[in-house]
C-alpha cells in the first residue's frame, strides 16, 4: 500500500470551484495536479471517440482511472504537499461495473484520510463543452461523491462556498495539519 498524507484530493460536481481554486494555490507556490476529466472529454471530441459520460460511461470511467492512477504513481516519491483536481477516486460511481483490478489499485494507493469536497453552487454553475451536465444532475453527483468516499475508506470535508481567498485559507488551514509523507 503507498499512503500519501500530503497528497490532498479536490472533488465535488461540475462548476463548483474546484480548479479556480486549483489556479489559485498554484499562483500561490502549491504542487497542483490537473484535472483527467475534463482532459479525457476534450481528447475524445477532438478525435471524434465516444469514450464520455454521456457515451459510453464504462470506457469513459477505466480510462479516468488508469490515468489517475499513473499520476498517483508519478508522484509517489514525492513527500511535500501537493493538490489534486480530483483523483482516482472520481472514476468509481454506482453507474459503473469497475473491474476488481481498478478497485484494487485505488484502495492501494492512498490520498490523505481527509478529502476536500465542493458542495453544488448555483451562483457560480455553468455548462460548456466538457461539463454538459444540468443543475438536477450537478446536485446528484455531490451524493454519488459522498457516497463513493465512503465505500474507500475516507472522510468527506465540505469546503465552504464563498471567496476563492476564504476557499484557500479554509484549505491550507486544514492542509497544514498533515505532515508529509515519509521519503
Amino acid at each position: 500500500m503507498i499512503e500519501k498524507p500530503n497528497f490532498f484530493v479536490f472533488t465535488g460536481g461540475p462548476g463548483v470551484g474546484k480548479t479556480t481554486l486549483i489556479r489559485h494555490l498554484e499562483s500561490r507556490g502549491e504542487r497542483v495536479v490537473e484535472e483527467t476529466h475534463r482532459a479525457v472529454i476534450a481528447e475524445q471530441a477532438a478525435a471524434g471517440g465516444r469514450a464520455t459520460p454521456w457515451d459510453h460511461h464504462a470506457t469513459y470511467c477505466e480510462l479516468c482511472v488508469r490515468r489517475d492512477i499513473a499520476k498517483f504513481d508519478a508522484l509517489a516519491h514525492e513527500t511535500a504537499r501537493v493538490f489534486f483536481d480530483r483523483s482516482i477516486l472520481d472514476g468509481f460511481d454506482a453507474r459503473w461495473d469497475a473491474p476488481a483490478e481498478l478497485i484494487g489499485a485505488a484502495q492501494m494507493r492512498r490520498y490523505n484520510a481527509r478529502v476536500f469536497v465542493f458542495p453544488p453552487w448555483r451562483e457560480i454553475y455553468e455548462t460548456d463543452a466538457e461539463r454538459r451536465q444540468d443543475w438536477a444532475e450537478a446536485e446528484a453527483t455531490f451524493g454519488r461523491i459522498l457516497r463513493g468516499l465512503q465505500r474507500f475508506g475516507y472522510e468527506p470535508l465540505i469546503v465552504p462556498t464563498g471567496a476563492v481567498e476564504a476557499r484557500a485559507a479554509f484549505v491550507l488551514g486544514h492542509a497544514l495539519q498533515a505532515g508529509p509523507s515519509p521519503p
